[in-house]
Protein backbone atom coordinates (compact mmCIF):
# COMPACT_ATOMS: atom_id res chain seq x y z
CA UNK A 1 0.00 0.00 0.00
CA UNK A 2 1.46 3.20 -0.71
CA UNK A 3 1.61 6.01 2.03
CA UNK A 4 -1.87 7.03 3.07
CA UNK A 5 -3.96 9.61 5.12
CA UNK A 6 -7.38 9.19 4.39
CA UNK A 7 -10.46 6.41 4.35
CA UNK A 8 -13.08 6.91 2.01
CA UNK A 9 -15.64 3.87 2.32
CA UNK A 10 -18.58 3.22 -0.40
CA UNK A 11 -21.97 2.30 1.47
CA UNK A 12 -23.90 0.01 -0.49
CA UNK A 13 -22.43 -3.13 -0.36
CA UNK A 14 -19.66 -2.13 1.34
CA UNK A 15 -21.12 -0.88 4.91
CA UNK A 16 -24.23 -2.90 4.56
CA UNK A 17 -25.58 -5.90 2.19
CA UNK A 18 -28.09 -3.24 0.53
CA UNK A 19 -27.65 -4.03 -3.01
CA UNK A 20 -30.84 -6.97 -2.71
CA UNK A 21 -32.51 -4.76 -0.45
CA UNK A 22 -32.39 -2.02 -3.10
CA UNK A 23 -33.41 -4.18 -5.63
CA UNK A 24 -36.46 -5.20 -3.43
CA UNK A 25 -37.20 -1.90 -2.86
CA UNK A 26 -37.39 -0.85 -6.95
CA UNK A 27 -40.00 -4.05 -7.43
CA UNK A 28 -42.28 -2.72 -4.96
CA UNK A 29 -42.34 0.20 -6.57
CA UNK A 30 -42.41 -1.30 -10.32
CA UNK A 31 -45.70 -3.75 -8.45
CA UNK A 32 -47.64 -0.61 -7.42
CA UNK A 33 -47.46 1.12 -10.64
CA UNK A 34 -48.21 -1.37 -12.66
CA UNK A 35 -44.85 -2.33 -14.23
CA UNK A 36 -43.80 -5.39 -12.23
CA UNK A 37 -43.09 -8.09 -14.89
CA UNK A 38 -42.24 -5.24 -17.58
CA UNK A 39 -39.98 -3.05 -15.90
CA UNK A 40 -37.10 -4.25 -18.15
CA UNK A 41 -34.18 -2.85 -15.23
CA UNK A 42 -30.87 -5.08 -15.32
CA UNK A 43 -30.44 -4.25 -11.63
CA UNK A 44 -26.27 -5.88 -11.47
CA UNK A 45 -25.63 -3.10 -14.02
CA UNK A 46 -27.06 0.06 -11.78
CA UNK A 47 -24.56 -1.35 -9.01
CA UNK A 48 -22.44 2.00 -7.41
CA UNK A 49 -24.65 4.00 -9.64
CA UNK A 50 -27.79 6.39 -8.07
CA UNK A 51 -31.53 5.73 -8.02
CA UNK A 52 -32.04 8.85 -10.29
CA UNK A 53 -29.67 7.43 -13.11
CA UNK A 54 -31.96 4.29 -12.92
CA UNK A 55 -35.17 6.42 -12.31
CA UNK A 56 -34.16 8.47 -15.28
CA UNK A 57 -33.97 5.40 -17.60
CA UNK A 58 -36.68 4.10 -16.43
CA UNK A 59 -38.52 7.11 -17.59
CA UNK A 60 -37.30 7.58 -20.18
CA UNK A 61 -37.82 3.92 -21.54
CA UNK A 62 -41.93 3.98 -20.01
CA UNK A 63 -43.23 7.52 -19.84
CA UNK A 64 -45.13 6.58 -16.62
CA UNK A 65 -47.49 9.28 -15.31
CA UNK A 66 -45.15 9.67 -11.77
CA UNK A 67 -42.72 12.27 -11.18
CA UNK A 68 -39.25 11.35 -10.91
CA UNK A 69 -39.40 12.68 -7.48
CA UNK A 70 -42.30 10.77 -6.09
CA UNK A 71 -40.75 7.53 -7.71
CA UNK A 72 -37.67 8.54 -5.69
CA UNK A 73 -39.17 9.04 -2.76
CA UNK A 74 -41.75 5.39 -2.92
CA UNK A 75 -38.44 3.53 -2.85
CA UNK A 76 -36.99 5.19 -0.24
CA UNK A 77 -39.80 4.52 1.79
CA UNK A 78 -39.39 0.96 1.06
CA UNK A 79 -35.89 0.84 1.38
CA UNK A 80 -35.90 2.50 4.95
CA UNK A 81 -38.66 -0.42 6.32
CA UNK A 82 -36.14 -2.81 5.43
CA UNK A 83 -32.90 -1.66 6.11
CA UNK A 84 -34.42 -1.50 9.80
CA UNK A 85 -36.42 -4.79 9.75
CA UNK A 86 -32.88 -6.78 8.80
CA UNK A 87 -29.84 -4.14 9.57
CA UNK A 88 -27.67 -6.08 7.40
CA UNK A 89 -24.28 -4.73 8.03
CA UNK A 90 -21.76 -6.62 6.96
CA UNK A 91 -20.08 -8.62 10.08
CA UNK A 92 -16.35 -7.37 10.54
CA UNK A 93 -17.35 -3.95 9.29
CA UNK A 94 -18.04 -2.10 12.23
CA UNK A 95 -14.94 -3.27 14.01
CA UNK A 96 -12.90 -2.21 11.15
CA UNK A 97 -14.34 1.03 11.42
CA UNK A 98 -13.50 1.25 14.50
CA UNK A 99 -10.15 0.31 14.71
CA UNK A 100 -9.74 2.16 11.45
CA UNK A 101 -11.30 6.01 12.48
CA UNK A 102 -9.05 5.57 15.47
CA UNK A 103 -5.94 6.90 13.32
CA UNK A 104 -7.31 7.77 9.97
CA UNK A 105 -10.27 10.19 9.41
CA UNK A 106 -12.91 8.60 7.49
CA UNK A 107 -15.34 9.56 4.35
CA UNK A 108 -18.49 8.20 3.16
CA UNK A 109 -19.05 8.44 -0.77
CA UNK A 110 -22.26 7.01 -1.90
CA UNK A 111 -24.21 7.19 -4.90
CA UNK A 112 -27.47 6.96 -2.58
CA UNK A 113 -29.52 9.83 -1.52
CA UNK A 114 -29.31 11.54 1.85
CA UNK A 115 -32.68 9.78 2.97
CA UNK A 116 -31.00 6.40 2.08
CA UNK A 117 -27.50 7.12 4.00
CA UNK A 118 -29.53 8.22 7.05
CA UNK A 119 -31.82 5.00 7.14
CA UNK A 120 -27.80 3.38 6.95
CA UNK A 121 -25.81 5.53 9.33
CA UNK A 122 -28.23 5.38 12.04
CA UNK A 123 -27.81 1.16 12.48
CA UNK A 124 -25.44 0.71 15.10
CA UNK A 125 -23.96 4.41 15.44
CA UNK A 126 -22.25 4.18 12.46
CA UNK A 127 -22.19 7.64 11.69
CA UNK A 128 -20.10 8.53 14.58
CA UNK A 129 -17.15 7.16 12.58
CA UNK A 130 -16.98 9.38 9.39
CA UNK A 131 -15.54 13.31 9.36
CA UNK A 132 -17.47 13.50 6.20
CA UNK A 133 -20.63 11.96 4.28
CA UNK A 134 -21.29 12.84 0.36
CA UNK A 135 -24.00 11.62 -1.62
CA UNK A 136 -24.95 11.73 -4.48
CA UNK A 137 -27.03 14.88 -4.62
CA UNK A 138 -23.99 16.83 -3.52
CA UNK A 139 -22.30 16.62 -6.52
CA UNK A 140 -22.92 17.54 -10.33
CA UNK A 141 -21.97 13.96 -11.60
CA UNK A 142 -22.29 10.50 -9.58
CA UNK A 143 -20.17 7.46 -10.16
CA UNK A 144 -18.06 6.85 -12.58
CA UNK A 145 -17.10 10.48 -12.50
CA UNK A 146 -15.08 11.32 -9.64
CA UNK A 147 -16.80 14.32 -8.04
CA UNK A 148 -18.13 12.29 -5.10
CA UNK A 149 -14.94 11.27 -4.12
CA UNK A 150 -13.14 14.51 -4.76
CA UNK A 151 -16.03 15.89 -2.67
CA UNK A 152 -15.28 14.00 0.63
CA UNK A 153 -11.37 14.37 -0.24
CA UNK A 154 -11.76 18.29 0.20
CA UNK A 155 -14.39 18.18 3.11
CA UNK A 156 -11.70 15.96 4.64
CA UNK A 157 -9.03 18.60 3.64
CA UNK A 158 -6.51 15.86 2.23
CA UNK A 159 -5.09 15.53 -1.20
CA UNK A 160 -6.60 13.06 -3.49
CA UNK A 161 -3.97 11.35 -4.08
CA UNK A 162 -3.64 10.33 -0.08
CA UNK A 163 -6.87 8.92 0.09
CA UNK A 164 -7.79 4.93 -0.16
CA UNK A 165 -11.11 4.12 -1.06
CA UNK A 166 -13.39 1.08 0.08
CA UNK A 167 -15.41 0.01 -2.89
CA UNK A 168 -17.60 -3.11 -4.21
CA UNK A 169 -18.66 -2.16 -8.00
CA UNK A 170 -16.89 -1.41 -11.05
CA UNK A 171 -18.57 2.12 -11.10
CA UNK A 172 -17.47 2.75 -7.84
CA UNK A 173 -13.80 1.81 -8.55
CA UNK A 174 -14.11 3.20 -12.12
CA UNK A 175 -14.89 6.68 -10.05
CA UNK A 176 -12.10 6.06 -7.55
CA UNK A 177 -8.77 5.66 -10.11
CA UNK A 178 -10.65 8.72 -12.28
CA UNK A 179 -10.10 10.82 -8.49
CA UNK A 180 -6.48 9.47 -8.49
CA UNK A 181 -7.02 7.34 -5.49
CA UNK A 182 -5.92 3.84 -4.25
CA UNK A 183 -8.42 1.69 -4.32
CA UNK A 184 -9.34 -1.30 -2.35
CA UNK A 185 -12.14 -3.66 -4.09
CA UNK A 186 -14.45 -5.88 -2.01
CA UNK A 187 -15.82 -8.75 -3.83
CA UNK A 188 -19.48 -8.34 -1.78
CA UNK A 189 -21.40 -7.56 -4.95
CA UNK A 190 -19.27 -8.81 -8.32
CA UNK A 191 -16.70 -11.68 -8.85
CA UNK A 192 -13.18 -10.75 -8.61
CA UNK A 193 -12.67 -10.59 -12.56
CA UNK A 194 -15.25 -7.67 -12.76
CA UNK A 195 -13.38 -5.84 -10.36
CA UNK A 196 -9.69 -6.36 -11.74
CA UNK A 197 -8.36 -2.71 -12.53
CA UNK A 198 -8.85 -1.99 -8.79
CA UNK A 199 -5.36 -1.36 -6.84
CA UNK A 200 -6.26 -4.40 -4.58
CA UNK A 201 -9.06 -6.96 -4.89
CA UNK A 202 -10.25 -8.52 -1.46
CA UNK A 203 -12.92 -10.84 -0.31
CA UNK A 204 -12.95 -10.31 3.32
CA UNK A 205 -12.83 -7.53 5.96
CA UNK A 206 -9.61 -8.71 7.28
CA UNK A 207 -7.87 -8.43 4.34
CA UNK A 208 -8.74 -4.78 3.94
CA UNK A 209 -7.85 -4.59 7.72
CA UNK A 210 -4.47 -6.12 7.34
CA UNK A 211 -3.72 -3.80 4.11
CA UNK A 212 -4.79 -0.72 5.91
CA UNK A 213 -3.40 -1.58 9.55
CA UNK A 214 -0.75 -3.70 9.15
CA UNK A 215 0.77 -3.15 12.65
CA UNK A 216 -2.44 -3.69 14.06
CA UNK A 217 -2.47 -7.02 12.50
CA UNK A 218 0.77 -7.90 13.39
CA UNK A 219 0.38 -7.05 17.03
CA UNK A 220 -2.86 -9.56 16.53
CA UNK A 221 -2.57 -12.34 14.70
Amino acid sequence: MPSFSAIIFDMDGVIVDSEPLHERAFREVFTEIGYAATHGVDFPAYFGKSDVVLWRDFIAQHRPPHTLDELLGRKERHFDRFIRAEEPIFAGLPELLAKAAARFPLGLASGSRHATINSVLQLRGLRKFFRAIVSSEDVPRGKPAPDVFLRTAALLAVEPARCVVIEDSAAGVEAAEAAGMTTIAITNSLPAERLAHAHHVVSTYAEIERLLLPDATQRHP
